[in-house]
């Protein structure tokens, strides 16, 4: 069982023909379905052959109600609380299925408070992961933080990702740093321009201790601790989620088999298996 802690929201994703033009029409294929990093990460553990518990809060919207179907459909177990207000939405633009940028409305995902969150969740977890927009702000911030410590006095194994330089940035790159080092991950997944801005492989100043530093390279596969373990090969689609696939792939069966779920995600439409 993989504890996962952040959002789940709908996803609608935009596979443009070509880059976008300004005042006029761009084609493009559109497609709606489930998405938020952490309901990623927990839809494709299951995928590949492990159990998930999502600890996520929801909506009062329509919207609410097809998350959740769809997780429990996917075999995700859902737990947290229902906060008043809408379901967050991310519009991910992607352009010839090797580059994405993402319009990110977070709904109830970051209304997850300290006082709604329960320690006995971590019950039967191998594995913590954390979404790094589960830091990005208040409430959520300090929920996330109570159940890492949580998860560490249980020895429950602790997993953070980056998962923006936008969000880094605005939470002030110092301040992002220094929390996540104490908080002590045994990994920490992030692309190259994310571990750049935290400077997280330099002498002294690294965000991972006795643990693994992950650099998504994208096309290029990943590199652990320096060791380049090249990606596997696969005609691109859509590189939404591509990501979060291979975090849970790593989580449950190592980097092969995060580097092979990875390839399945680019390979399709949206970030769920």
């Amino acid at each position: 069982m993989i504890c996962v802690l952040g959002d789940a929201h709908l996803d609608v994703v935009v596979r443009m023909s070509s880059p976008l033009r300004l005042e006029t029409d761009t084609p493009a294929a559109t497609s709606l379905g489930l998405g938020g990093q952490a309901a990623n990460v927990a839809a494709w553990i299951v995928a590949l052959g492990g159990r998930s518990r999502l600890i996520a809060a929801r909506g009062t919207d329509a919207g609410a109600e097809i998350v959740s179907a769809e997780l429990a459909r996917r075999g995700v177990e859902l737990i947290g609380p229902i906060v008043q207000g809408n379901t967050g939405v991310v519009v991910s633009l992607s352009t010839g299925g090797r580059q994405r940028s993402m319009l990110t409305d977070r709904g109830v995902g970051a209304a997850l408070a300290a006082d709604a969150v329960r320690t006995g969740w971590l019950d039967g977890c191998e594995w913590l992961y954390l979404s790094g927009y589960a830091l990005a702000r208040e409430p959520m911030r300090t929920a996330a933080v109570t159940m890492a410590h949580a998860a560490i006095q249980r020895s429950v194994r602790l997993a953070i990702d980056l998962s923006s330089t936008a969000m880094i940035e605005s939470y002030g790159v110092a301040s992002f740093r220094a929390l996540i080092a104490s908080l002590g991950p045994e990994v920490v997944f992030g692309t190259e321009a994310e571990a750049a801005l935290l400077d997280a492989a330099g002498p002294g100043g690294g965000v991972v201790h006795d643990g693994a530093l992950i650099v998504k390279l994208g096309a290029e596969g990943v590199r652990i601790d320096g060791r380049h373990f090249p990606a596997v090969p696969t005609a691109p689609v859509d590189s939404t989620g591509a990501g979060d696939a291979f975090a849970a792939g790593y989580l449950v069966g190592g980097v092969e088999l995060g580097l092979a779920a990875a390839a399945r995600a680019v390979a399709k439409t949206g970030g769920m298996p």
